[in-house]
């Protein structure tokens, strides 16, 4: 048997020598990064069981939008907990407040937690505010204990 490059070993394998800076490689287009997180997202939370033949359907479309909001394969488990913890801290928040933070998309639990503490503050101003101005139109002083 010959041996050198493009022979046959034992297996029946052929042995070839790839180039590292072969010209090909560098006119492949970048990998295609997929939807947006966030339509990820929306199309998990919004999928409905009608929108599939059956339960298996359902389950396998389910299990499918979770890896394309997820991306376990790019995120750690602590990314991924920190999506999960960030989802439904969002979904708790007072209504008043909820949309706002939602429209701002935090990336962070802490995000999110310095957002809601701002729009707070703000609440609060206003209401003082308020109260302020109405005791003004009435004329009576406010009453606190």
């Amino acid at each position: 048997m010959a041996s050198g490059p493009g022979s046959q070993d034992r297996e029946g394998l052929l042995i070839v020598k790839l180039e590292e800076d072969c010209a090909w490689s560098q006119e492949l287009p970048p990998p295609d990064p997929g939807p947006s997180p966030e339509a990820s997202h929306l199309r998990f939370r919004r999928f409905r069981f009608q929108e599939a033949a059956g339960p298996r359907e359902a389950l396998s479309r389910l299990q499918e939008l979770c890896h394309e909001w997820l991306r376990p394969e790019l995120r750690t488990k602590e990314q991924i907990l920190e999506l999960l913890v960030l989802e439904q801290f969002l979904t708790i928040l007072p209504q008043e407040i909820q949309s706002r933070v939602q429209e701002l998309h935090p990336e962070s639990g802490e995000e999110a937690v310095t957002l809601v503490e701002g729009m707070q503050r703000e609440l609060g101003r206003l209401r003082l505010q308020i109260q302020q101005h109405q005791s003004g139109i009435t004329g009576i002083p406010e009453y606190s204990p």
